[in-house]
């Protein structure tokens, strides 16, 4: 068994839907990570931020899932792992971070995919799956999102997902080295559509 599989908060979290399956990363995971994350460094690198040089390493997993697990307890955010199926192959990950509750009950929405397992309906089917969870589960009101404008493929998965575009913010997030202006999307609970 390994060390942190037991220390996860809710060991059987677990979302569902038609292509993937959703659960909270473990430590067990981290060849599979580690190797999809290489192997995609080229596709994913221009939408993220600049990788530390350890990013890859066990330890930086570990402080990775720490810091999840941290989130989860106090309730500000979860991370899933995305797998196919039904071969239960790692595709990406999709976030539900900076929960705020209160008059805002919202959080932001964050994914990747492994550059093999890209534009086959994995992240679509994710984002959808863990906005049901928002919505339902943690009784969220509203997810905001953001990609690149020149990020053409997640604009189109946020509006087929049912995100509404609302605006342009400058400067928004440090991407690859430069701070980058970001469209920001946004899904409504008493609006959303095509989530089932």
């Amino acid at each position: 068994m390994a060390v942190l599989d037991w220390i996860t908060p809710e060991p059987g979290l677990m979302l569902d839907d038609e292509q993937v399956t959703l659960r909270p990363p473990r430590s067990a995971d981290y060849r599979e990570w580690s190797e999809l994350r290489r192997e995609s460094r080229p596709f994913l690198q221009p939408w993220e931020p600049t990788w530390p040089p350890d990013d890859l390493t066990r330890a930086a997993f570990r402080r990775r899932l720490s810091i999840y697990n941290r989130d989860q307890d106090l309730g500000q955010g979860y991370a899933f792992f995305v797998f196919r199926k039904p071969d239960n192959v790692l595709v990406g990950g999709v976030n539900l971070r900076d929960i705020r509750r209160g008059v805002a009950q919202s959080g932001a929405l964050g994914y990747w995919v492994g550059a093999q397992h890209a534009r086959q309906g994995y992240t679509l089917a994710a984002v959808r799956a863990v906005a049901r969870f928002a919505f339902g589960r943690l009784g969220l009101h509203r997810l905001d999102a953001a990609c690149l404008p020149e990020n053409e493929a997640s604009r189109r998965l946020l509006l087929r997902a049912g995100f509404d575009h609302e605006g342009r913010a400058r400067a928004y997030l440090k991407i690859n080295g430069q701070w980058r202006d970001h469209l920001l999307f946004g899904l409504v609970k008493d609006e959303q559509r095509e989530l089932r």
